[in-house]
């Protein structure tokens, strides 16, 4: 039996690579299972990728780029997924038997997909096809690892940011003489220079997403406990260090800023943007992915936002470190997939891959080593200004249910503005969720 599988997968190799170089015709279709929204009004007919900008448009437009130009005649048809019910309806599929043929997955939910043999084994299949595994960062590669398997396609490192608007800043006289933004140093700064800024503007000296299950201001509590030196989930993953010292730290932080009004508590995610666009505040914290859409907007002058510049989360603590995740392609395992399909996905999955610099377009941070050493990377607006987020991003373990610990940690966190709950007390319920969810693991 190993023997006659060692023998289809050579086999379904080389029909692959002959394919690809000689024409061959596949006429398969795929699926491809993502969320990044829907953009179809403005981008379906898109395949010059200069034309294409932001999640949406640039993974819209590479879509149409692979199925207007592969030789194979692979067709690949997108389900878009709302981004919050996303996982639920991936792993819904499985039971469905419409199993996608290539899927988006954060790094941070992988371990609950290759743990419970949901996803193909890339590492083979990925070097017939020509992808080369040590060009990705070694981060990047370890995210999309798991027992000595590559189960994933590395795409991205994205990162929390301080997206900057600089005539505001100016007008609170938080500009350097080099013209970069000054920006706090320790947390006892981050509030002077918020009154500062409202008592100069009157205007919110953050935008931030306050009121949904994205959970920004979890994202700034890790970074805040990490800046201290304290694993927020231990490597091993089974225990937790929020309801410490430094988590009541971060948590007080992050709780002055809503009681001194310096951010808005009422902005959803949408509200935030739009508030950052519209001049309404001075910070949006929000990714990578922001980058490339509100340079954008700010160059198209439609809106209030003009000088727009990027900063790293900055450190207020003793190190600098700064929430991450990353964005990656996987083949859901299908028993009843075809050759012709596993060709073609597996061909889909290497354009992205010959494509990645297009989606660091986005703002967030290739984990191709040939993509970011290139002068055409480099070239990237405002690159400069955040390049020091690849050398402190941090994140959890790879560890199972990192989701749900990171949904029940939002919920409580945000009680501290939400529902009016004391630091020490939104600590203690967060401490126990995660807790709870370890004991799971195990």
């Amino acid at each position: 039996m190993r023997k006659t599988k060692t023998i289809q997968r050579l086999a379904l190799a080389t029909a692959l690579m002959t394919s690809l170089w000689t024409g061959a015709v596949s006429a398969a279709e795929i699926s491809f299972f993502r969320f990044f929204g829907d953009c179809n009004t403005e981008f379906s007919n898109v395949t010059d990728m200069s034309k294409a900008y932001g999640e949406c448009g640039i993974i819209t437009a590479l879509t149409n780029k692979f199925n207007a130009e592969n030789k194979i005649g692979a067709k690949v048809v997108t389900q878009t997924v709302d981004w919050g019910a996303y996982y639920d309806l991936l792993t819904a599929t499985y039971s469905t038997g419409n199993v996608p043929d290539v899927a988006v997955m954060h790094a941070s939910v992988m371990p609950n997909f290759s743990g419970r043999d949901l996803l193909t084994p890339l590492s083979k299949p990925m070097a017939d096809i020509g992808i080369d595994t040590a060009d990705f960062a070694p981060a990047a590669l370890k995210n999309a690892s798991a027992n000595g398997e590559v189960y994933a396609l590395p795409y991205d490192l994205h990162a929390e940011l301080f997206h900057v608007n600089m005539d505001l800043m100016k007008q609170a006289g938080l500009v350097n003489a080099d013209g970069t933004p000054i920006l706090p140093k320790s947390p006892e700064e981050l509030i002077e220079h918020g009154k500062k800024f409202k008592e100069a503007t009157g205007k919110f000296y953050i935008a931030v997403e306050s009121q949904s299950s994205e959970g920004t201001m979890v994202r700034i509590f890790d970074s805040l406990v990490w800046q201290q030196g304290v694993d927020v989930i231990s490597a091993d993953g089974k225990t937790a260090s929020i309801n410490t010292p430094e988590g009541l730290n971060a948590a007080k932080l992050i709780s002055s800023i809503y009681s001194e009004g310096l951010a808005n508590p009422a902005l959803d995610y949408p509200g935030s943007e739009q508030a950052f666009l519209n001049g309404e505040a001075g910070i949006l914290i929000n990714g990578t992915w922001g980058v490339d859409n509100y340079d954008a907007q700010a160059k198209s002058g439609k809106v209030a936002l003009k000088n727009y510049r990027v900063a790293n989360v900055p450190q207020l603590f003793s190190k600098p470190a700064v929430w991450a995740d990353s964005h990656m392609w996987v083949m859901p395992k299908n028993d009843d997939r075809s050759a012709e399909k596993t060709e073609a996905a597996l061909a889909f999955i290497k354009f992205l891959n010959d494509n990645n610099f297009q989606w660091s377009r986005t703002g967030h941070l290739s984990v191709r080593q040939s993509v970011l050493g290139s002068e055409e990377f480099k070239a990237l607006p405002h690159r400069a200004e955040f390049a020091d987020t690849a050398n402190n991003a941090t994140s959890l373990p790879q560890i199972q249910n990192q989701r749900g610990i990171y949904n029940a940690m939002t919920t409580d966190l945000n009680a501290m503005w939400l529902a009016g709950s004391e630091p020490q007390a939104a600590l203690e319920a967060m401490q126990a969720g995660a807790e709870r969810i370890l004991r799971r693991n195990r």
